[in-house]
């Protein structure tokens, strides 16, 4: 079993932690990588969440995954090739650092724009942010311990979220 889901109140320093993070990354990658940003609910100012570090590298194409891998694994960081997510590639903290996933997608692509549209809607939407964090709280009471049912417990509630942001992408013209 792993650790238990933890939601935290959000905190300044998430900001200053990616930034480190991400500065490293783009000093490592140069130009592998198209754009690297903030994601997940710590990227959302306010926004109770794990205390994880989201990382959303996007470059140009998921194959061959060297161009990236091997900067990123020089970081330190951990390639998880057993991750099942097909549109990914998945990296994790080295042991004894603070937590931290770094996803890398392909620049264009659903699953990359997904995570980037979620974020921004939340962003300026204080109030969806606040439900969104309900949710997760009461989520995360129910299945301290079981991952797997708090990500399906919430997911009715993410969907009707990207809906509604999908509608106000619509309506400001909104790109990532």
């Amino acid at each position: 079993m792993g650790e238990p889901i933890e939601i935290v109140e959000y905190r300044a320093e998430w900001a200053d932690e990616f930034a480190q993070i991400g500065a490293a990354l783009r000093q490592a990658l140069g130009g592998a990588a198209v754009r690297i940003d903030h994601i997940g609910s710590t990227a959302v100012p306010g926004l109770a969440a794990k205390p994880v570090i989201d990382v959303q590298v996007s470059v140009v194409a998921l194959e061959p995954v060297d161009p990236f891998r091997e900067p990123i694994e020089l970081l330190g960081y951990r390639y998880r090739a057993d991750n099942p997510e097909r549109t990914k590639r998945y990296f994790r903290e080295p042991p004894g650092r603070r937590r931290t996933h770094i996803h890398v997608r392909e620049a264009g692509s659903f699953s990359q724009q997904f995570p980037l549209l979620f974020r921004d809607f939340l962003r300026v939407h204080p109030d969806a942010a606040g439900e969104y964090a309900a949710v997760k709280r009461a989520c995360a009471q129910r299945f301290r311990d079981d991952r797997a049912g708090y990500v399906a417990a919430k997911g009715a509630f993410v969907w009707d979220i990207v809906r509604r942001a999908d509608d106000w992408a619509q309506s400001v013209g909104w790109r990532a």
